[in-house]
């Protein structure tokens, strides 16, 4: 898939190499963004009823987004993507098809998720 002429751009989020503490401890490194144009999101959400669960007293609110990126697009499981402003996490590991016809390849797939509550 190439990118969409009309598609959104989003904001891919990639940790950086981690550092130490002064007592040796791991710590998240200065995290990379790169932005990535022609992008397709559709709702992950197929019954419409959204994601609500009530936990504890406590409503806890899971949406869920389908990420199409351009071909090659390099997505990890570990990065997060910022749509419309708003910071989601992979869901698992991203896809990418290839055709068994032409060999071509398709888009990188990715399911995103927020949690909320």
């Amino acid at each position: 898939m190439r990118a969409l002429p009309h598609g959104e751009t989003v904001t891919v989020v990639r940790p950086g190499p981690p550092t130490q503490d002064e007592y040796g401890n791991d710590l998240p490194g200065v995290p990379t963004e790169t932005e990535v144009a022609g992008c397709g999101i559709a709702p992950r959400d197929g019954n419409g009823a959204g994601g609500n669960e009530i936990t504890d007293a406590r409503d806890t609110v899971i949406i869920g987004l389908t990420l199409y990126a351009p071909a090659g697009t390099d997505l990890r499981a570990t990065d997060q993507v910022r749509v419309g402003g708003i910071l989601y996490d992979i869901d698992g590991e991203p896809g990418w098809f290839t055709s068994p016809f032409t060999g071509s390849f398709g888009p990188v797939v990715a399911a995103l998720e927020r949690v909320s509550g």
